[in-house]
């Protein structure tokens, strides 16, 4: 197929701001996780699919199967959608407890809507 560009998996995209290995990165709409650390306006490739262990909001206690969003103000996921000023990234697959820094999430999508 002479259009096929490629999976999509990992993007090569400019990085919103600098963003260190293995953090959540939101570009636009597309949600994914820095394969390497990045300056802002540099090009930083992302994981858009997989299970993660990302930073959380420690106040939070997380459920197995609980939508879980990224705030980019705070580079934080978390269980909030506050009004759609938060994007829905995936669900937790692991509980994590009040207080814990980081918790397991399945990247559902590399964009949401």
């Amino acid at each position: 197929m002479k259009n096929y560009v490629q999976p999509g998996v990992n993007l090569t995209l400019a990085a919103p701001y600098d963003v260190a290995s293995g953090a959540g990165v939101l570009v636009g709409s597309i949600f994914g996780v820095a394969a390497l650390t990045a300056d802002s306006g540099d090009d930083v490739t992302i994981v858009t699919e997989g299970v993660f262990d990302l930073a959380k909001v420690s106040a939070q206690a997380w459920t197995v199967g609980a939508r879980i969003f990224w705030d980019d103000s705070t580079k934080l996921a978390t269980t909030t959608a506050a009004s759609g000023a938060n994007k829905l990234i995936g669900v937790a697959t692991a509980a994590a407890a009040n207080p814990s820094d980081t918790g397991q999430v399945r990247l559902s999508a590399a964009f949401t809507l």
